[in-house]
């Protein structure tokens, strides 16, 4: 066969085949229906998790969100992950960061050479490195929380471990949280919680290099003002009565709260998605208070800079 010459009209042709160019009006924001589909609302009821054998539940929305699945969001996928007393399973992803929160159940992690035993209000975060293996000593249920839509958008696979595995010990999470809650100028903030932090990460504050989890409350009787971030939130709720719900939308009224609001109820146990850049706002009226555990993409978008959170009310964050 004649190879075309180097410079050739026709190599040219194969160089140019998938060039594009649009007009800036019809292409400068594609987040619609149709092109980049936009973050949808979604709430997956804790039944999900109550009864049945071992498995992997994916919360998947990679067909609303046109992307491969499982994916929860464009770089988050969520789980929660069910285990029958004495039995044990692979949480296995090409990911750079796996989060687990231990909402019910005690066992083991088998993560390579090195083991560590878990319990009810647990939260532990790992690098990419072996497949971790969960055995359960008592039927279990666990939140599990990976990054690996980013990488699979990105077509990339991860090499190293970016940071130590870490464990955050119920203990020491709820004593944190009423050292918060004993402060009075606690009180002025937008959201009464504590942010779980990395050494490896000083800069960002975050849990990863691509996750930010928060352990956070809602008093009996609060109403926790609007704010707004670029990062996704995957929002785990860990003890709730009626009652407890978040309202969301992307306007504001002229006094603080969010117009034409979507009601998204609390469910103990239950998770739902926030969409980035929609105002959120939490509120308890159920007499008992609250507890949540919102995990974000916002360490990536902390290190790109374009996490970009807003506060209405005039409190901080």
């Amino acid at each position: 066969m004649t190879k075309a010459p180097i410079h050739s009209p026709e190599l040219a042709r194969d160089w140019q085949a998938k060039a594009l160019v649009y007009d800036y009006r019809q292409a400068a924001n594609p987040v619609r229906a149709g092109l980049t589909e936009p973050v949808p609302y979604r709430q997956w009821p804790a039944s999900l998790h109550q009864a049945g054998p071992t498995r992997v539940i994916p919360l998947d929305l990679s067909v609303e969100l046109g992307c491969p699945g499982p994916a929860t969001s464009p770089a988050l996928a969520a789980h929660f992950l069910r285990l029958e007393a004495g039995e044990g399973l692979k949480a296995a992803a090409e990911a750079t960061s796996s989060l687990f929160h231990v909402l019910e159940g005690s066992g083991e992690l088998v993560w390579g050479e090195r083991r560590l035993r878990w319990q009810a209000g647990d939260l532990l975060v790992l690098p990419w490195g072996p497949t971790p293996l969960l055995q359960a000593e008592a039927t279990s249920v666990l939140y599990w929380v990976h990054d690996g839509p980013l990488l699979e958008h990105l077509g990339v696979q991860p090499s190293r471990a970016r940071f130590e595995p870490t464990h955050y010990p119920a203990a020491r999470l709820e004593q944190e949280l009423t050292t918060l809650l004993a402060d009075p100028s606690a009180a002025r903030s937008n959201r009464l919680s504590v942010l779980l932090a990395h050494a490896d990460f000083p800069a960002s504050r975050t849990v990863s290099h691509t996750l930010w989890a928060m352990l956070g409350v809602v008093p009996s009787g609060a109403v926790q003002p609007p704010h707004r971030h670029q990062s996704v939130a995957l929002d785990l709720i860990l003890d709730c009565d009626p009652g407890c719900y978040t309202l969301v939308g992307t306007e504001l009224n002229a006094d603080g709260t969010i117009r034409n609001p979507t009601r998204i109820d609390w469910e103990a146990g239950g998770a739902f998605i926030t969409p980035p850049g929609h105002w959120h706002a939490h509120a308890n009226e159920s007499g008992r208070m609250a507890r949540l555990l919102p995990i974000q993409d916002a360490g990536l978008h902390t290190y790109l800079r374009s996490l970009d959170i807003r506060f209405s009310g005039g409190l901080t964050g």
